[in-house]
């Protein structure tokens, strides 16, 4: 989670301590340097930081969100004890108990002025500012993830409750699967002999023009099955941003390499590919196996966010809530890789198709790197997610890029580092060793980001038009 800025957390500090925010003692006992005594300032700390964080705590749906957002904000159990509390939490539940809840069918805008003993007015600037939907807290520099919404109601993250909701999430995740085995068994009967048709599939003419039309109908539909799938249920980014639009392209380009890439590393590598006769080859288990992972990706995010909130509510400090959920963190990415794992050798067996090393660990290790880039998404980290991501093309981009510089004259030994790796482990060891760095980067960002408080907030509830990625 991104650090607050050092102006913030030394403003609270001066709260906590008595002073005025500009290092000015405000205790009974001071004097000034004239002699005359000094202003007396609150004997209660507290009032000053309801003050601070009037919008947060008046649209907040429990003490939860309260300190998810003062974490986020900058304060810590050692801030926390300069307001007479024990931790973060406690702090929390005093100000969700004396500031008055906002009315729910009040607009998103300054609360009135008013309220109960301690409770601010309108005039203050951090009560003032709003973002640009008009949510609460949007002035007060909350990051997007722990800003509640006005009247929202306790729901958690999205997909994580049953009913048809969860039903029909759950089918919709299937989706992205059956629809590529449905493509890839048309193309397999395009591509039968004509003594093969029967009666239930006829033969079609097996153009090229035909096969290719075929091909590109089934991967837009895959690409409308998968985008789906990720807006509803767990896997549905609770925020929107510039780093979820452009996760969109890296996760195309990595899955197309993981479908093409060996084929067109292997024909750089050999001289090729002579284009345009050249027919690419692509990884049929690869495609089906990832696609039918979106349904245990689902299931492994949702433990994941029950089980965090969970260990939120049971928690009464940061490093023992942090100390709750590494382990749950670590626990869902190794569920999901052994799903993955499974499918991997289950399609390949049904296809027959070998099952090397490098090319089960390979779209394992994309697996994985996507399915951590989609949970630091759906906990408020979409920037994150999309970096960790374009790691990973950039890497597979520079690998094909060195092979095609090393035939200019004089740049040979550039191809070197390429051909030395594929020769001992083949051409899927590039994108092995692409994701697989890029996977353990998010996921050591994710053992910091993903065990606060500000990550396991309940989902806000926006407008029914509201864009989603």
């Amino acid at each position: 989670m991104n650090a607050p800025e050092g102006g913030s957390a030394r403003a609270l500090r001066d709260v906590g301590e008595g002073r005025d925010g500009t290092g000015t003692e405000r205790d009974a006992g001071l004097e000034s340097p004239a002699g005359r005594p000094a202003r007396r300032g609150s004997a209660d700390p507290v009032r000053a930081l309801m003050h601070r964080h009037h919008t947060l705590c008046a649209h907040a749906v429990d003490a939860l969100e309260i300190a998810a957002g003062l974490e986020a904000h900058g304060v810590t159990d050692r801030t926390a004890a300069r307001f007479r509390h024990r931790d973060v939490f406690s702090l929390a539940e005093e100000l969700y108990a004396r500031v008055p809840r906002a009315d729910q069918n009040a607009t998103a805008g300054a609360p009135a002025g008013g309220g109960s003993a301690g409770a601010p007015g309108g005039g203050s600037a951090a009560v003032r500012g709003t973002g640009p939907a008009g949510g609460p807290g949007a002035g007060e520099g909350y990051p997007e993830a722990c800003i509640p919404a006005a009247g929202a109601a306790r729901a958690g993250f999205p997909g994580t409750g049953g009913g048809w909701g969860g039903r029909c999430a759950a089918v919709l995740q299937l989706l992205p699967g059956a629809v590529t085995t449905a493509t890839v068994a048309a193309l397999a009967a395009l591509s039968s002999p004509p003594g093969a048709a029967t009666p239930a599939l006829p033969a079609v003419p097996a153009t090229p023009a035909v096969r290719t039309a075929v091909g590109a109908v089934g991967v837009a539909l895959v690409v409308l099955a998968v985008r789906l799938a990720v807006r509803s249920g767990p896997l549905r980014a609770r925020h929107h941003g510039t780093g979820a639009r452009t996760a969109g392209l890296w996760v195309c380009w990595t899955a197309g390499y993981a479908v093409y890439g060996d084929w067109l590393l292997g024909q750089l590598l050999a001289g090729g590919p002579d284009l345009p006769s050249a027919t690419p080859r692509a990884d049929v288990a690869t495609a089906v196996a990832l696609s039918l992972a979106v349904l245990p990706a689902a299931g492994c995010a949702r433990w994941f966010a029950l089980r965090g909130r969970r260990a939120l509510a049971a928690s009464r400090g940061l490093e023992e809530f942090a100390a709750r959920v590494r382990p749950l963190l670590l626990g869902a990415t190794l569920l999901f890789l052994g799903a993955l794992t499974a499918l991997l050798l289950g399609v390949r067996a049904a296809l027959d198709h070998g099952a090397p090393a490098p090319a089960v660990v390979a779209p394992a290790a994309l697996g994985v790197l996507l399915f951590l880039a989609r949970l630091l998404a759906v906990h408020g980290f979409p920037r994150a997610a999309a970096t960790g991501l374009a790691c990973a093309a950039a890497l597979e981009a520079l690998a094909t890029a060195l092979v095609l510089i090393a035939r200019l004259p004089g740049l040979t030994p550039l191809g070197l580092p390429v051909e030395t790796l594929t020769t001992a482990a083949g051409p899927a060891a590039v994108p092995a060793v692409a994701a697989g760095v890029a996977a353990l980067g998010l996921l050591g960002y994710g053992l910091r980001a993903l065990t606060g408080a500000c990550a396991h907030s309940p989902a806000p509830t926006g407008p029914a038009g509201t864009p989603r990625p």
